[in-house]
């Protein structure tokens, strides 16, 4: 497949699979993959937990928000796996829109908390992880309204996913 100077955002709640797909998109399109926690903790030298316990989630999401507009403002097409609270600032949905081509996973909740119940790393998800997921998908039911395109991920793998996002791609053409 050729180079492309489109960015691919890929937003969604976590466990939807943003991460893995983004890596797989981005290897097919021979594009830079940005896991944007990962960039975050690399500019901030912590880790998300460290920085949520340190500072609070309104100070992450700050943070999170200044990442996602250099990131999205750099130069050439690239794959964005963005955290899953990325889309609850207007700014950063706006943002995401006006430089990339937006696609939100989605996964039903039983599936999202199968691939998330044993990762100590999401501060989110301290205490009772069933209902912290289904207390945050609620919360974020309307969130991702903004999107270009949806795909549901609960019965798919990561391949088919990127396959799926990469036909919806090919008929944008």
């Amino acid at each position: 497949m050729s180079r492309t100077n489109e960015t691919i955002v890929l937003v969604g709640f976590m466990g939807t699979g943003k991460s893995s797909v983004s890596r797989l998109l981005a290897r097919q399109l021979q594009l830079p993959c940005i896991d944007l926690d990962a960039e975050i903790e690399r500019q901030q030298g912590r880790t998300i937990r460290e920085l949520f316990a340190d500072f609070g989630e309104e100070a992450f999401r700050e943070v999170e928000g200044q990442v996602l507009s250099q990131v999205l403002e750099s130069d050439g097409g690239k794959i964005i796996a963005t955290g899953g609270g990325a889309v609850l600032r207007e700014q950063n949905r706006k943002a995401m829109l006006q430089h990339g081509w937006v696609i939100a996973l989605t996964a039903d909740a039983e599936k999202i908390v199968d691939r998330v119940k044993n990762d100590t790393s999401r501060p989110l998800l301290q205490g009772n992880v069933e209902q912290r997921v289904t207390a945050l998908l609620e919360e974020r039911r309307h969130a991702y309204d903004f999107v270009h395109h949806t795909v549901d991920t609960t019965r798919l793998t990561s391949e088919e996913v990127a396959a799926q996002i990469l036909g919806m791609k090919e008929q944008r053409q």
